[in-house]
């Protein structure tokens, strides 16, 4: 794990997002395409704000949420509809865009033809994660129903998910998708996320599934 400390929240966010299109870039100079995964939630907005004017080839830049609450795309509680609002405009607007979603009931009902599109993406070529207060990331939640089978080495690529006090169910990536990655970088701000991350270090995936990605990632925090 590389750590990086920045002074402030804004430095970070525009270094970051320097790094991601410096990484998007190698990649596309070496492949015909390049895979991008991100968290969803307002705190990379800022990072998206920034990457949306990156001058890359963005027709060639495939961009997939890590997860996604099962609502419509107009809902309030939508990752999809932020990630249209803060980075899919501007240069990034020409991105192939790669659902987590599609209108059916219940994520079961669709989770097979949603997941064979994610597998032909893989493997990821850049990864943003975020990591919330209860050391999980994507939607790979400590206690959640099908936890273990989605850090399993031989999990689908995209699983649906439900957990204790998260009011509708979710699709995510499963570990050995974010463990697959080309390049890894994790998003955290403030003092209690510190805290997380360096008890993450110390506990199993179950406890803390973000520590699945530990290995790889750069860890990019701010107070």
């Amino acid at each position: 794990m590389e750590f990086i400390e920045y002074p402030d929240s804004e430095m970070m966010m525009m270094d970051l997002a320097n790094r991601i299109a410096g990484a998007l870039k190698a990649c596309l100079f070496q492949h015909d395409w390049a895979s991008f995964a991100v968290p969803g939630g307002t705190t990379p907005g800022p990072v998206f704000d920034h990457l949306s004017s990156a001058d890359l080839d963005w027709t060639r830049v495939h961009v997939l949420l890590t997860d996604e609450r099962w609502v419509p795309e107009d809902h309030p509680r939508s990752n999809t509809r932020l990630l249209k609002e803060r980075l899919l405009v501007n240069r990034a607007a020409e991105a192939v865009y790669v659902p987590l979603y599609a209108e059916a009931d219940q994520p079961e009902d669709v989770i097979g033809d949603l997941g064979d599109a994610i597998e032909a993406e893989l493997p990821i070529s850049v990864l943003l994660l975020g990591m919330g207060e209860d050391m999980h990331t994507a939607s790979l939640f400590p206690g959640a129903d099908r936890l273990a089978d989605a850090m399993d080495k031989t999990a689908p690529p995209l699983m649906a998910m439900r957990a204790p006090g998260a009011p509708e169910p979710r699709v995510t990536l499963t570990a050995p998708v974010l463990r697959g990655a080309m390049a890894t970088h994790l998003l955290i701000t403030g003092a209690a996320k510190r805290e997380a991350l360096e008890a993450a270090r110390r506990l199993p995936p179950d406890e803390a599934p973000v520590s699945a990605v530990l290995g790889q990632a750069t860890v990019h925090w701010s107070p």
